[in-house]
């Protein structure tokens, strides 16, 4: 299955890698996915709440994931911000808000999609540090955001909503899969043992850490967890994966209603995935990956 470079999606992954156990299907299914052009991987911060070295616990499972794939060192890998940025005027730098302006600013035809699956301070600072690449042939796709058109508490919002609004009033374009979609990616632990447990240490982690932090981090009986992340490798791979409309770009208050200007560009809103699309597609890369049908290691160049 190799593809020639324009047949590829330009993609950066940002992820709050540890903040729960969905993000880790995401980056996995993101490295098995032949037509991603994977520039890096961005370990992202999630607060204080959770934890005091939330940035530190993202990157060191980012660096888990690539060393149970056999991929350390292959991909590249540049922390984001500590925490969020200070005020709506002022970026937060690191390696990763560089790296996203690098690869924004590179003189490629193909768009750039910088998948989003916690905060978006890192894109923010980005258009903080260099106002160019909204100009740039970019594409946001963030995992976040409530209810529309009200809005309200969404965890992901939470840990930046500065940096959402600095995201939203810039004019870049922005793809946002919110709460109501993204909650509906559900699987159960039955379906996890079939389709993913066996398939090598990578399986095997998977589904392990996942059912460690239901029981650990979820009260009364559960045998589910929903792949909350998953939707944002679909829309990349296939746009058209789900029912979307275009809505004014909205911006956010401190309680995280949305604020309706009508001053903002218009932000691709998707209503629903494929779940089936999305969920059978990782499977099949991971079944693949694991009896050692190497076209996935597009790594060693």
């Amino acid at each position: 299955m190799p593809l020639p470079p324009e047949k590829m999606h330009r993609v950066i992954i940002n992820t709050d890698a540890k903040n729960e156990a969905d993000d880790q299907y995401a980056i996995v299914h993101a490295l098995l996915t032949p037509s991603f052009d994977l520039h890096g991987i961005v370990p992202a911060h999630f607060g204080s709440v959770k934890s005091k070295t939330s940035l530190k616990d993202s990157a060191d499972e980012v660096a888990r994931i690539l060393d149970l794939m056999e991929l350390s060192g292959r991909v590249r890998v540049a922390d984001g911000a500590a925490g969020p940025i200070p005020d709506e005027a002022t970026p937060a730098p690191s390696p990763g808000a560089e790296m996203i302006v690098r690869e924004a600013m590179r003189d490629d035809p193909r768009p750039l999609h910088v998948a989003f699956l916690g905060p978006l301070t890192d894109m923010a600072s980005a258009i903080l540090m260099e106002p160019r690449i909204v100009r740039r042939n970019v594409r946001v796709v963030w995992i976040g955001g409530g209810h529309w058109p009200v809005g309200g508490r969404e965890y992901n919002l939470s840990n930046d909503i500065a940096a959402a609004n600095v995201v939203m009033r810039s004019g870049i374009e922005v793809w946002q899969i919110p709460m109501t979609v993204y909650r509906l990616m559900a699987v159960s632990y039955a379906e996890l043992y079939e389709r993913v447990y066996d398939k090598g240490a990578i399986g095997r982690y998977l589904v392990e850490q996942l059912i460690d932090w239901n029981s650990r981090m979820v009260a009364g009986p559960i045998e589910h967890r929903s792949l909350g992340d998953s939707p944002a490798i679909g829309v990349i791979m296939y746009p058209d994966c789900g029912k979307w409309e275009y809505r004014p770009g909205p911006e956010w208050n401190a309680v995280m209603n949305y604020v309706h200007t009508g001053q903002n560009r218009p932000v691709k809103v998707y209503e629903n995935v494929d779940q089936r699309f999305i969920q059978e597609d990782f499977f099949a890369k991971l079944a693949r990956f694991a009896r050692g049908l190497r076209e996935f290691a597009k790594f060693d160049g």
